[in-house]
């Protein structure tokens, strides 16, 4: 019989597939708070990037067609460069006040997105780059890679299949650069093995049903989920760090 922190991984696991399988980006923004409610808060992230990397690897044979290729290498290569920028911030800035200000520059550029809606596409490599870099930057102060790379696609007139392909295919980039680091901190151990392992079939699922989801939206409504789920994770990063102060 699984026990009550086993179920609780299952469902958060679940619900987070389908708002990534929906919106191509939230599943560590969904999974690792309700995970760290019962689990260490390194063990919770340990479970989301091995199951990205797990629902990843289906991604690169379902999805390799839809990808935008010039813009997912220049957002690869700048997060490669912004990573060790993100750390190094570490040392003069704590990761809640990290958290605060990432927030604060979320919802800047949510007001931007909401008052600039491309009527063509305009991919841009400089800014792929840069928003990669700010990816890198945002993901080594405070865990939270997203946003510059979905400010950058909504901003860019991408169309939702090609945009949600290529963050789909970005984040599992980021889960895999992250799993070595979480072998050495120890981090992935025989619990978060088991417990990635019984939630697989939950990450399916979940996964199915967010596609299904995700096929009946036009280009509005997906920039529209995009734009909410950005002021979630703006929400919730601004929280954690204010609860450090409050």
């Amino acid at each position: 019989m699984l026990s009550t922190t086993t179920l609780l991984v299952i469902c958060a696991v679940f619900f987070s597939a389908f708002l990534r399988g929906m919106a191509g980006f939230g599943f560590a923004l969904a999974a690792v708070p309700i995970v760290s409610l019962v689990l260490p808060p390194v063990e919770a992230v340990a479970i989301g990037v091995l199951l990205q990397v797990v629902v990843g690897l289906r991604d690169v044979f379902v999805l390799h067609a839809d990808i935008h290729r010039p813009s997912l290498v220049r957002l690869s290569l700048g997060s490669l460069l912004g990573t060790p920028v993100g750390i190094l911030a570490l040392t003069a800035l704590s990761p809640d006040a990290a958290r605060i200000l990432i927030a604060t520059a979320i919802l800047v550029g949510l007001v931007m997105i909401l008052r600039y809606k491309p009527t063509e596409q305009r991919a841009h490599n400089g800014l792929a780059l840069a928003a990669g870099v700010a990816s890198g930057a945002f993901s080594g102060l405070a865990a939270i890679p997203g946003p510059p790379a979905v400010a950058y696609y909504l901003g860019s007139g991408i169309n939702s299949v090609q945009t949600r392909a290529s963050l789909l295919f970005f984040f599992f980039i980021a889960a895999l650069m992250a799993t070595p680091g979480l072998f050495v901190a120890g981090a992935v151990n025989s619990h978060t093995l088991w417990l990635s392992f019984v939630s697989i079939p939950a990450l399916a699922l979940g996964t199915w049903l967010g596609t299904e989801a995700f096929s009946r939206l036009d280009n509005t409504q997906y920039r529209q989920l995009a734009i909410a789920v950005m002021g979630l994770s703006a929400l919730l990063a601004g929280w954690r760090g204010l609860s450090a102060y409050i």
